[in-house]
């Protein structure tokens, strides 16, 4: 199906008691983020994901490339491509309220291509598919 995101692997960071918010990546997702990091050749350079405020429903998402060390708030969670590459994706912990469970995933269509959050905090979203509502 085309809304079902590809097998992903997740960095747990949870305890047998506690469980931490966190993002989850499809290895498309993973893949694509190594090819954009390696064409900008800037090995340190992270994903920063999160949600503004705007948009035609209330919410938009984020997604920029993010050089430097992460702020000091910001949740780092880190991933490994097919071939070991690491890759970081960074959300500050407001972001993080509304992308937690969210699984970023790459999509490519004759007509698009393009990452894509599956949101399960999404109530509605705006045909362009880049906002939406809680």
């Amino acid at each position: 199906m085309a809304n079902e995101p590809s097998t992903h692997q997740a960095t747990p960071e949870a305890t047998a008691t506690t469980k931490v918010a966190t993002i989850d990546v499809s290895l498309k997702a993973i893949e694509a983020i190594k090819k954009q990091i390696a064409k900008r050749g800037t090995p340190e350079t992270a994903l920063r994901v999160g949600v503004r405020g705007g948009g035609c429903s209330g919410f938009s998402y984020v997604i920029e490339f993010h050089d430097g060390p992460p702020r000091s708030r910001d949740r780092v969670l880190d991933y490994k491509a097919v071939d070991g590459t690491p890759v970081r994706v960074v959300v500050d912990p407001k972001s993080l309220l509304y992308l937690n469970g969210a699984t970023l995933d790459w999509e490519q269509t004759l007509m698009q291509q393009g990452f894509k959050f599956l949101n399960p905090h999404e109530k509605t979203s705006c045909g362009c598919g880049h906002s939406f509502t809680v």
